[in-house]
C-alpha cells in the first residue's frame, strides 16, 4: 500500500479527517487497525522507540505472533527449490550481532529482494514474526533499505530526517516508515496544537511548548530531544486527566448526603462486643477513615483495597451497621450469585441474633439482613422487596437484581460495591440513584492495585488499604508442579491432596473449563497450536473430577461447582462444603473471590498458566484462612525457559499482592490490566507508563488539585478546558460524571 495525500498551500487544521488528506486505503487502515482518524490523531501516534544510525536492534528479543520493525544487516541469501523444481523460495539471513532472523520469499515475490538484499546490505525490515521449524522468521516481509555505512540516500533521510529513525506502532499493511511519510504530512498542524498546561505550570517545571515537543518526538535530531519531548507529553497525559479526576471529586464535595453516625450503645457496638476476635490496627485504621466521611454531609467516594484475606467483608460489614444505626439502609452489590449467597451466609453468621430483627429471638437491637438475587422464588423476592421498602431490612446483599426499578428503599444511605471491576458504570449509578439523597459509596477490590494504578483509574475515589492479614491467618505454601517435565510431581500433588483430607482438612481443585458440549464448542473456537489437548490431563472440571473419582481421590467425597449450575445446587454444594461434607470441590473460577472455608487447606489450580498472575493470587487466598497451613499446587506443562514459567514461579516465589499486581502490569498491556474501570480514559494514555511514571502521576495529581481549587470551572484556562473536552468525549463524560 503506498501513502498518497494531496498537495496543499494550508496547515491543515487538528480535527481534519486524516482520509482528507491521505489516500483513501492508508486512511481506512488507521481509522480500524490504530484507531487513528484525524490530524490531532496521529500528531499523538508517538514512535514505539528510535533507531540510531549504525545501531542494529536485538533480534534475540523479537516477540512472537507481533508486527515489527527491525534494522538489520544480510548475512547470507540461497533460493532453493521444491516440489521438483516447480517452486522457489528464498531464504535470507539477517543479523544484528546479537542474534539472526531468517527472511522468507516465495514465488514470483522473489526476484527483487534477491536482487537488492545481497550479503553486506543493510535495510529496515516489518513483518509479523512467526515460528517455523522452531526457528523465529518473517515471511515475506516489507523492507526499505538503507546504505551499509549509515551514509543513506537523499530520500531515506528525508523520510526519516535526522540521525535518529522513529520506529512507530504499526500494523499489517501499514509499517513503520509508511506511517512516518504520513506523519510528515500533518506535521506542519503541530504549531496549531493548543497548550494545555497552565503557563506558569509550564515554565516552574521547565518544559518545551507543547508545539516543539509534538515536532521533538516525530523528528528529533538528539537523544535530549527525545527526553525533551517524552518528559513534555507525558505531563500533558497525566496532568488533563488528574484535572478531569480532581474536577469529579470536587464536584461530588458539593453534594448533599445525610450524615451516619452510630448511635451510642446501638447495633454496631453489640456487634463489636460479641466478636470472638480482636480487629487489626489496620481495620481499626480504615474503619476510622470511613465513619469520619459517613459522618459529613457529602457522600462518602472511598475505594478499600486490600490484600486476600485481610478482613475487608469485615470492614464494610462495620460501616453498614453504623448506617443502620444512624436509622438508614445499606445495600451490598456482589457480582455472581454464589458470592452474594456467601456474604449473606457468613454475615449473618457473624452477626447473630442481631441479623434477626423484628423475628422471634432476635435482638431488639437487630435488623433484618436480606438476599435479592434474579433466581430467588418469587414468595421470597417478593418479602424481600416488601422489607426494603418498609425499612424493616437494613441490610440487603444482592446481584444485578438490586438495580432493576422494582427495588426501592426506605432510605438508602450506602452503598457497598464489591469486586467493582465486575459492574459497568451505568449499573454502580442506577443503584445510587435509590437514595433520597446520594448515599454514600464504598467500592472494595480483593485485587491490591499498584498506588499510580488507584491514582489513574480510581482518582476519584480516596483510597484506603488494608495490607495486614487477621491475627490466626496462616501461611500459604507455593509450588509449581512441572507436569510435562516430571509427571512424578502431579501424582505427588494428588498424594498431598490426600494427607490433607486424612487430617480432616478440605481441597480445592481449579479448572479452565467446565466441559459441557456448551463449553467445548467454545473452546473448539479458540483452539490454538500450543493447545495440543491430546498430550494434556483433562482441563475441564466435569472430565477432571470423573478422571479423580476413578482414580487419584478414589474414596473421597468429591463434588463439582461452576457457573452453569442452576443456583439452588450451586448454594447446596457451597453450604455442603462450608460445612465439612465435601473432601474436594472440583471447580471453576467461580470459587475466586469471597468464598471462605477456613478447613480448606489446599488447592490444585490445573493450567495455571491459563490465568492471570491477580487471578491465581485471588484463588490461593481461598485456602490458609484459617490455623492449618495453606497449599497452592500451580500445574502446568509449559517448558521451563516459557514466559508463562517465569510468571508462575513469581506468583509462588511471594504472597504479596501488591508485589505480584506490579509484576502483572509489567508483563501484560496496561489496556488489560485496567481493564474497564478506567472506560474509555485509557486511549488517553499513549506516552504514559502508570509503573514507571509513578512521580509524573502523583507530582501531576497536587499540581490538579491546586488549579482546581481556585479554577473549578477552569474559566481562567480555557486551553485546558479545550484539551479536557478533548479528552472527554460524552461516553468518558459520563463515566468521570457518575464515578
Amino acid at each position: 500500500m503506498s501513502v498518497v495525500w494531496c498537495a496543499m498551500d494550508r496547515v491543515p487544521a487538528l480535527d481534519e479527517p486524516l482520509k482528507k488528506l491521505l489516500g483513501g486505503p492508508t486512511a481506512k487502515v488507521m481509522a480500524e487497525q490504530l484507531d487513528l482518524h484525524t490530524v490531532g490523531d496521529l500528531l499523538h501516534h508517538y514512535p514505539r522507540r528510535y533507531e540510531e544510525r549504525g545501531q542494529l536492534t536485538k533480534l534475540a528479543e523479537l516477540p512472537l505472533d507481533e508486527d515489527v520493525t527491525v534494522v538489520a544487516q544480510v548475512a547470507d541469501a540461497r533460493v532453493h527449490t521444491f516440489n521438483g523444481g516447480r517452486g522457489q523460495r528464498l531464504e535470507i539471513t539477517i543479523t544484528d550481532g546479537s542474534g539472526r532472523l531468517q527472511l522468507v520469499f516465495f514465488g514470483r515475490g522473489i526476484h527483487k529482494p534477491h536482487k537488492e538484499l545481497l550479503p553486506g546490505s543493510r535495510a529496515m525490515f516489518a513483518g509479523k514474526v512467526s515460528m517455523f521449524n522452531r526457528r523465529l522468521q518473517l515471511a515475506h516481509p516489507t523492507y526499505a533499505k538503507l546504505s551499509a555505512d549509515g551514509d543513506d540516500s537523499a530520500e531515506v533521510v528525508d523520510s526519516w530526517a535526522g540521525a535518529l529513525i522513529p520506529i512507530y506502532p504499526a500494523c499489517k499493511g501499514l509499517e513503520s516508515w509508511k506511517i512516518a511519510k504520513a506523519v510528515d504530512a500533518v506535521l506542519p498542524s503541530a504549531q496549531e496544537a493548543v497548550d494545555p498546561l497552565p503557563p506558569s505550570l509550564r515554565e516552574g517545571r521547565g518544559f518545551v511548548p507543547l508545539p516543539e515537543a509534538l515536532l521533538k518526538v516525530h523528528r528529533p535530531h538528539t537523544k535530549d530531544d527525545v527526553e525533551q519531548a517524552r518528559q513534555r507529553l507525558k505531563w500533558d497525559e497525566a496532568f488533563v486527566l488528574q484535572v478531569a479526576l480532581a474536577r469529579r471529586r470536587h464536584a461530588d464535595a458539593q453534594l448533599p448526603a445525610v450524615a451516619r453516625r452510630p448511635a451510642p450503645d446501638g447495633l454496631l457496638d453489640a456487634f463489636d462486643a460479641k466478636l470472638p476476635f480482636t480487629l487489626t490496627d489496620g481495620q481499626r485504621t480504615v474503619s476510622k477513615e470511613i465513619f469520619d466521611d459517613l459522618a459529613t454531609e457529602h457522600p462518602m467516594h472511598r475505594l478499600l483495597q486490600g490484600e486476600v484475606g485481610s478482613g475487608k467483608t469485615m470492614v464494610a460489614l462495620r460501616a453498614m451497621l453504623a448506617v443502620v444505626d444512624s436509622g438508614g439502609q445499606a445495600a451490598m452489590l456482589a457480582p455472581t450469585e454464589v458470592l452474594a449467597q456467601q456474604h449473606h451466609r457468613s454475615i449473618t453468621e457473624m452477626m447473630g441474633e442481631l441479623a434477626e430483627g423484628g423475628m422471634l429471638g432476635g435482638s431488639d437491637l437487630g435488623t433484618k439482613v436480606v438476599l435479592l438475587t434474579g433466581s430467588m422464588g418469587m414468595p421470597a423476592r417478593r418479602q424481600a422487596l416488601l422489607d426494603l421498602v418498609t425499612g424493616e431490612a437494613g441490610i440487603v446483599i444482592g446481584t444485578h437484581a438490586l438495580i432493576e426499578d422494582k427495588v426501592q428503599f426506605h432510605d438508602l444511605g450506602l452503598v457497598v460495591v464489591d469486586e467493582q471491576h465486575r459492574f459497568g458504570v451505568e449499573q454502580r449509578d442506577a443503584l445510587r440513584g435509590k437514595g433520597k439523597q446520594p448515599p454514600h459509596l464504598l467500592v472494595m477490590t480483593a485485587t491490591p492495585i499498584p498506588r499510580t494504578v488507584a491514582m489513574t483509574v480510581f482518582g476519584d475515589l480516596e483510597t484506603s488499604v488494608l495490607d495486614q492479614l487477621p491475627a490466626g491467618r496462616s501461611p500459604i505454601a507455593s509450588h509449581v508442579v512441572p507436569a510435562q517435565d516430571k509427571p512424578h510431581f502431579l501424582a505427588r500433588a494428588w498424594e498431598r491432596v490426600r494427607e490433607e483430607v486424612a487430617k480432616g482438612h478440605q481441597a480445592y481443585v481449579v479448572c479452565p473449563r467446565i466441559g459441557d458440549d456448551e463449553d467445548e464448542k467454545k473452546a473448539a473456537k479458540k483452539k490454538s497450536a500450543e493447545d495440543e489437548a491430546e498430550k494434556r490431563p483433562p482441563l475441564a472440571v466435569l472430565d477432571m473430577a470423573d478422571q479423580l473419582r476413578k482414580g487419584p481421590l478414589q474414596g473421597l467425597r468429591i463434588e463439582v461447582l461452576h457457573g452453569r449450575m442452576q443456583p439452588d445446587d450451586k448454594d447446596d454444594v457451597m453450604r455442603r462444603f462450608a460445612a465439612g461434607e465435601v473432601d474436594a470441590l472440583i471447580a471453576t473460577t467461580v470459587i475466586e473471590v469471597g468464598v471462605n472455608v477456613p478447613n480448606a487447606t489446599a488447592m490444585v489450580i490445573m493450567d495455571a498458566d491459563r490465568f492471570g498472575v491477580s487471578q491465581l493470587h485471588q484463588l490461593r487466598g481461598r485456602v490458609g484462612r484459617g490455623s492449618a497451613p495453606g497449599l497452592c499446587l500451580l500445574v502446568t506443562e509449559m517448558p521451563e525457559a516459557s514466559a508463562a514459567r517465569a510468571r508462575l514461579n513469581a506468583v509462588a516465589a511471594t504472597l504479596d499482592g501488591f508485589e505480584l499486581s506490579r509484576i502483572d502490569l509489567e508483563q501484560r498491556r496496561e489496556g488489560d490490566v485496567l481493564g474497564q474501570a478506567q472506560s474509555g480514559v485509557r486511549s488517553s494514555l499513549r506516552m504514559l507508563a502508570v509503573i514507571e511514571d509513578e512521580e509524573v502521576i502523583a507530582a501531576a495529581r497536587e499540581e490538579a488539585v491546586a488549579v482546581v481549587a481556585e479554577d473549578p470551572d477552569l474559566e481562567r484556562l480555557p486551553a485546558l478546558r479545550t484539551a479536557l473536552d478533548a479528552l472527554l468525549d460524552k461516553d468518558r463524560e459520563q463515566y468521570l460524571d457518575k464515578g
